[in-house]
Parts: C-alpha cells; structure tokens; sequence
C-alpha cells in the first residue's frame, strides 16, 4: 500500500506542485492550506508522513506541530522559505523529524521523505525493548516517554530516540556515525555537528551539571557512552 503524505501549505501553486511530484514518486497524498484543516484530515485519513510549512494562516506550522504531537506520533518534516521561522523552530526544540528550506531541489526533499519514513518504519518494526531502565533512568519506547528519578524528562523527538539509542548500549562506545545512522538516517553520516548540538541538548535535561557530565560521557575520538551507574559523591 503506497505510503500517505499529508501537504500542509497556504501556496496552492506549491501545494499541486508538490502533490503531483509525490503522486508520480509513488505516495498518496492529502494537502490542505491550513493547520486547522489539516488536523481534520489527519483525524480521518492519519497519514504516514506530514511535510508541514511554519508561516501557515491562522495557527502556525509550530502551534500545529504540537497539536500533530498530541493527536499521534506522526512524523513531520517542516518546511518554510524563512530562516527565522526555521531558526525559531530549532530553538523551540519542537522536534520535526526533518526541515526543509524553500526552495529546494525535488530530488532532495524525495530523499529526505524516503529517510523519515524509513526511520519512521524501522522504529516500528524492530524488536526492541518496550522499557529500558538505566540506573535512575526509565524509556518507555512505544510511549515515548522518558523519566528520570520518577520526574518525567520534556524532550523533542529527536532528543528521546538520541536517549533511546544510547540506552539500549548502556555502558558501551557508541560512535557518532552510529548515532547518526540510527536517529537521523545514513544520509547524515558525516554531519557530526548534529550529534553534538543535541548531546548538548539532551545533559541540559538530564545532567546534574551539564558542562560536567557523569551520564553521557564523551569518549574523545569515538563518540559517546551513556553511564549504567552514577560515580558515588566524592570519587
């Protein structure tokens, strides 16, 4: 069965354009020209994918992201012609699985659909643990919930399945091009600026004192080990 994609975009010129190239790419696609819309939609028709712009009428592609988040796990790549909306995305942490800059080339944003949905796939089929505890630490996998010392962790997608990777190799070396191939996909292998913006992200939630890490422990050359057990005070 062809993948569904959700189009959210008040440029109808876009919106067709896109449609008709996704179509022809193989996915069945929905488009609507603003989030209000769209929810409707992806409350009858849930999609497999949505490519959501931020500078939408009404509520915006960020305000929409959050509701998209409550309705489902649906993945969302955003897309918009603005830095500042985009810079202003990132900041928020809202946790798109992927941005888009308008204009962009159609080969790339059809590569960038297949990862998202390859990822979105491959997290639902594999056979790993609905609940990982590590220490004072608690992933829920299908729920997509993190605790740690009981107190639930406010964290993007991206930052949970950073957490999550690392998790399920607790106390062992994993290399940064492993943890962009298992949260970002392949085609980021080489990007390691990815890694580090959101480990930086990720000790700001859980470290006691981030710019001091005892969980997530940078082994220098190689990558990153998250901690099984804390260091007693005083060692």
């Amino acid at each position: 069965m062809s993948k569904h994609i959700l189009l959210v975009d008040d440029d109808e010129l876009m919106r067709r354009s896109l449609a008709f190239n996704l179509d022809q790419a193989g996915y069945r696609t929905s488009t609507a020209a603003d989030a209000e819309s769209a929810l409707r939609l992806a409350r009858r028709d849930p999609p497999d994918l949505i490519l959501l712009d931020i500078g939408l009428p009404g509520m915006d592609g960020l305000d929409a992201l959050r509701n998209f988040r409550l309705e489902a796990n649906m993945p969302v790549i955003f897309v918009t012609a603005r830095r500042r909306e985009l810079d202003q995305a990132l900041g928020l942490e809202l946790g798109a699985d992927d941005y888009v800059t308008k204009p962009f080339d159609l080969n790339v944003l059809l590569a960038r659909v297949k990862a998202v949905l390859r990822r979105s796939e491959r997290a639902a089929s594999t056979g790993v643990p609905v609940r990982l505890e590590v220490g004072d630490l608690v992933i829920e996998s299908a729920a997509h919930r993190a605790t740690l010392g009981g107190d639930e962790l406010s964290l993007a997608p991206r930052e949970f399945a950073l957490l999550h990777a690392l998790a399920l190799q607790a106390g062992q070396i994993v290399s940064v091009d492993d943890l962009l191939a298992q949260v970002w996909g392949a085609e980021y292998v080489g990007e390691p600026q990815v890694v580090y913006v959101h480990i930086r992200w990720l000790r700001e939630k859980i470290e006691t004192d981030p710019k001091y890490p005892q969980r997530i422990v940078t082994v220098r050359g190689v990558g990153y080990k998250l901690e099984p057990h804390l260091p007693a005070e005083g060692e």
